[in-house]
């Protein structure tokens, strides 16, 4: 799916559907672009997007903080044409229509916009008319309705579901529109056109006039406002418009996928060959089980000729965006499907995603534009050197470590400061940082280790990078000093490092390690007064709707990853919800298997790997809470201790162990048998060091201690790791 995906990343995007963008002092609130603090006036604006997402998505592309206030900050900065260009060059967007009857504060004009078209909406043009007429003392007539400016003009649009319904009579008569014309005339200025046989009679003769110039005509059909009726907004009312014998030839597109009505106008684009669809709105609009099944729907009858995307964006730059960068998401989705289904190979699928991008709307709108596809989606160099020359520096550097309780924890210190002192010379640090438990910000007993004395962190300049969700702000990883260039006995990640050094200089062996990071999806809520946590979903091992009500958690997670330079392989869901027990896959007897997942250590031979070569170990008595650096160092630390003693492996486990625990032995079931069975591991000892040992012991005391003694503190550690 490589092909596709790369399609789908480079499609040009023509912009089919939009509105006006406004100035940066607009009183229009820019909250309004990432979440339903937008009022009326902006209806349009994809309000239910995830307001974490967005934003995120917007900070990744300007590189700002990770706040709304950051990236408000760097749109002051950069100046409204700045941000309008890198999010245009973003979305790949090379040509706009706009929709210009939907009048905003401080509304700029469309050359800021590139290959800015014009879309008449007819309501609004009419009502503009008679605003004038009243004015002006000049009465209403079709001639001054036709006689209107239309410069850039690509084609019309009609309201008419919010106003009267989408059951048009195309046979109205200019009595009954001439009466309407009056009762609307009654209400005085500003007009607002609401009378069904005056809108029946604009849209009769509005198509009269769009079949002379040769222009489409856009249908509001589908979901909007409160102030709609959903009922007659069902784009099968609109069946006697379209057999008009008078209108076959107006080419038609419904907007916004007529959703929930999407099937209904998957139909009417198969019978009718003048109707086309158009599922902006509903992308990036619904959540992404909606988006992705009202564009299955929409597909189910139309032909791929006939489908076209619009980012309906409105106001800010951002909502182009983000409607663009969703819209690829659910295609590539959707066409992916499509393929592993059958229904399209691989070359139709990225024929389509041209066609639904770009080319089915430069057929419909009679557009004709060029655009080198090598400066769509992926920022160009241009681009990439305003980004940089406006972005913000990160301001703060944090120094992170893991403690011998599997907390992370860090030192954070201005940049300068870190550039001039500490990335040389180290920050200082209290030995008690590595006798902290759980349960408690101080050394606990028998760790030998007191509040007396201290270290340096000597940062470890090849971690060094910007923070995805926190953007002014930087991290880099830390090794532990008694002084600068003397190795402090405590720390986790120069005993990995050690130990490591040993593999290689004994034995010529290195270990490529990984973690496959398993991780709890939560939500807060109140019972009785009191917040506590409940599982995201109840959902069952690998279920799709788990990952449709996670999607845009994960998306953020991978983004974040990819921004780290760090690939990810696969994303699934599972059940993990207990730690070395019997039939939870976690492995809790001494053995390993081939393939076993009920083993605690398992041999893989994934696809693409011949037939019995093992590719890789997976060890599951690991989870998120323990030091990454101790956890391996301890695996290192074994594999030699086997190495030294020439020790062969047992045969392995086939079957599942619970069904053999006779004979096989448990692993400890508690924190206190795991720390008994370290106690007696002489080998471990004597590698790993020590002192290390004493402390690591004397932290999981403590905690058994305090848990076994506070029976609901357990509950607070969701808040430490």
């Amino acid at each position: 799916m490589d092909e596709l995906r790369e399609a789908v990343e480079r499609a040009e995007l023509v912009d089919g559907h939009a509105h006006n963008i406004v100035a940066l002092d607009s009183s229009l609130p820019f909250l309004s672009c990432f979440s339903e603090a937008s009022g009326k006036a902006l209806a349009h604006v994809p309000s239910t997007l995830n307001f974490k997402r967005s934003l995120r998505d917007i900070a990744l592309l300007y590189g700002s903080d990770l706040s709304l206030e950051g990236v408000q900050q760097y749109r002051l900065d950069s100046g409204i044409e700045t941000i309008t260009k890198i999010c245009f060059k973003a979305a790949g967007i090379s040509t706009v229509l706009v929709d210009d009857g939907l009048v905003l504060d401080k509304m700029l004009g469309a050359d800021i916009l590139p290959c800015a078209g014009r879309i008449l909406r007819i309501e609004r043009l009419a009502e503009d008319i008679l605003d004038q007429g009243i004015k002006n003392g000049i009465p209403w007539t079709m001639d001054t309705f036709t006689d209107t400016d239309a410069t850039k003009v690509v084609g019309l649009k009609t309201i008419a579901a919010y106003r009267s319904g989408l059951e048009i009579n195309p046979n109205v008569t200019r009595k009954e529109a001439a009466e309407g014309l009056a009762q609307v005339l009654l209400a005085g200025s500003p007009v607002r056109i609401t009378n069904k046989h005056l809108i029946d009679y604009i849209i009769v003769r509005s198509l009269e006039v769009a079949l002379c110039f040769d222009w489409p005509m856009q249908i509001h059909t589908g979901f909007g406002d409160k102030d709609l009726d959903l009922r007659q907004a069902n784009p099968l009312h609109l069946r006697n418009l379209l057999e008009d014998h008078r209108f076959l030839d107006c080419r038609i597109v419904l907007l916004h996928a007529s959703y929930p009505f999407s099937r209904e106008a998957s139909y009417l684009a198969s019978v009718y060959h003048q109707v086309y669809l158009d599922f902006g709105l509903a992308v990036p609009k619904l959540s992404v089980h909606g988006m992705i099944s009202s564009l299955k729907q929409l597909l189910e009858l139309a032909p791929l000729k006939k489908v076209m995307f619009s980012t309906d964006g409105c106001a800010f730059p951002e909502t182009f965006y983000l409607g663009a960068k969703r819209a690829r998401d659910v295609v590539f989705s959707v066409l992916r499907d499509a393929c592993n289904d059958g229904d399209l190979s691989i070359d139709e699928a990225v024929e389509a995603v041209a066609d639904i991008f770009a080319e089915n709307a430069k057929k419909f709108y009679r557009i004709d534009t060029a655009v080198r596809s090598d400066t769509l989606i992926k920022l160009d160099n241009d681009v990439r050197k305003e980004v940089n020359s406006t972005r913000q520096d990160a301001v703060l550097v944090r120094v992170l470590w893991v403690d011998a309780s599997g907390q992370h924890r860090c030192r954070v210190v201005p940049r300068k400061r870190f550039d001039s002192i500490v990335k040389e010379n180290g920050l200082g640090l209290t030995c008690a940082s590595m006798g902290m438990s759980s349960a408690m910000d101080g050394p606990a007993d028998e760790t030998n280790l007191t509040g007396t004395g201290e270290i340096r962190l000597i940062p470890d300049l090849s971690t060094r990078c910007k923070i995805p969700w926190a953007m002014q702000e930087e991290m880099v990883l830390a090794y532990m000093h008694s002084k600068p260039g003397q190795v402090w006995d405590y720390c986790p990640r120069e005993t990995l490092r050690r130990l490591s050094q040993l593999l290689k200089q004994e034995f010529n062996l290195e270990m490529n390690a990984g973690f496959e990071n398993e991780f709890y999806l939560l939500k807060s809520q109140l019972r009785d007064g009191q917040e506590e946590w409940v599982s995201f979903d109840k959902s069952c091992y690998c279920a799709t709707s788990a990952f449709d009500a996670a999607s845009p958690i994960l998306h953020e997670v991978v983004n974040s990853l990819h921004f780290l330079n760090i690939d990810v392989e696969q994303v699934i869901r599972k059940v993990i919800y207990d730690r070395i027990q019997p039939n939870t896959w976690s492995g809790a007897y001494l053995c390993w298997g081939k393939e076993n997942r009920e083993a605690p250590i398992r041999t893989a031979c994934p696809p693409g790997v011949p037939d019995g070569i093992v590719s890789n170990f997976e060890i599951k008595a690991v989870d998120g809470c323990a030091n990454p650096h101790l956890a391996l160092a301890a695996v290192v630390a074994s594999g030699i201790d086997g190495l030294h003693r020439h020790l062969s492996l047992s045969d392995p486990v086939d079957e599942n162990p619970d069904m053999l625990r006779d004979k096989l032995q448990r692993l400890p079931v508690s924190l206190a048998e795991s720390v008994e069975a370290l106690a007696k591991d002489t080998a471990l000892e004597a590698l790993l060091g020590e002192k290390l040992l004493v402390a690591i012991k004397g932290v999981r005391k403590a905690e058994i201690k305090y848990y076994s003694e506070n029976k609901d503190a357990y509950k607070k550690l969701i808040y430490q790791y």
